[in-house]
């Protein structure tokens, strides 16, 4: 049996005959007929008392009227449910994020919950290199990351910059210090980020704008790979963190999940500064 035939075996039970099921439905009195002698054939029982007048009932039929109405309520229920996921009423968003990284999300969630109050926040607690494996296992829809995961399987945002930071070895001299001149840092040399950035045009900028040489003796292409080097003792470096919102490509986001990208990306063009959303895949 399929619901059509249910809608049609409660219409001729509701209305008291064919001919008044026939009229409300806006079909034939020969296919409400049809339909229900196809339904009777089914479930291999008599529906109705066809030597009364008025459609009545066998006990067949009040049993499957009870759970044909069920099963119509849970349709109409269903409906209701996903026309209010549709309209974010309901449903849940979870994202993965570090200590740190959870910080980024705060401004983006007060905006999140002031728009869509009805929506369910989870912020899961996980570890950075743990996080793609949460978003590819759908343990949750999104992550917030520092690096980028280098994965076919992800699409990934970058949300918000961090601040540059100059990074050396421990046992270097300028480690101990408080305060670095740019001069000092003629005589150094830097390990640099092969991807052209603002960030890498800004200090190279500020090198020429004070006459001081820039020696960029080495390109390594991740953040990851110039840290370790430096801290091998291969000269010093400037970084800046990139926080990334990871998703899953080949998934469908929930609505929920819809609304959150575009509130990150208004929220970016709302305050600049280090928010952004720039997506890079």
């Amino acid at each position: 049996m399929d619901i059509s035939q249910l809608e049609v075996f409660l219409a001729v039970a509701r209305e008291g005959g064919f001919s008044r099921a026939a009229d409300k439905l806006y079909r034939t009195q020969s296919a409400v007929s049809q339909a229900i002698r196809k339904l009777e054939s089914e479930i291999g029982e008599s529906l109705f008392d066809r030597s009364s007048r008025d459609g009545r009932l066998t006990d067949a039929g009040h049993v499957l009227q009870e759970y044909a109405e069920r099963l119509l309520n849970l349709r109409e229920n269903a409906r209701e449910a996903l026309a209010e996921l549709r309209e974010l009423q309901k449903g849940k968003l979870v994202v993965g994020a570090n200590e740190f990284t959870a910080l980024y999300l705060l401004r983006v969630l007060a905006e999140f919950r002031r728009l869509h109050p009805a929506i369910r926040i989870v912020v899961q607690r996980s570890l950075g290199s743990q996080i793609p494996d949460d978003v590819r296992r759908h343990n949750c829809e999104f992550g917030v990351l520092t690096y980028d995961p280098q994965d076919a399987e992800l699409a990934s945002a970058v949300v918000y910059s961090d601040e540059l930071i100059f990074v050396v070895p421990p046992q270097h001299p300028l480690a101990r210090e408080s305060r670095v001149s740019i001069r000092q840092l003629g005589a150094e040399s830097f390990v640099a980020h092969i991807v052209s950035s603002p960030y890498r045009e800004k200090v190279i900028q500020a090198f020429n704008k004070y006459k001081t040489p820039l020696h960029m003796g080495v390109e390594l292409p991740t953040l990851q790979a110039i840290k370790r080097f430096v801290a091998m003792g291969n000269g010093v470096a400037f970084l800046h963190r990139n926080l990334r919102l990871i998703y899953r490509k080949s998934a469908a986001l929930s609505h929920a999940g819809r609304a959150f990208l575009k509130i990150a990306e208004s929220v970016a063009h709302a305050h600049g500064g280090r928010y952004r959303f720039d997506r890079e895949r």
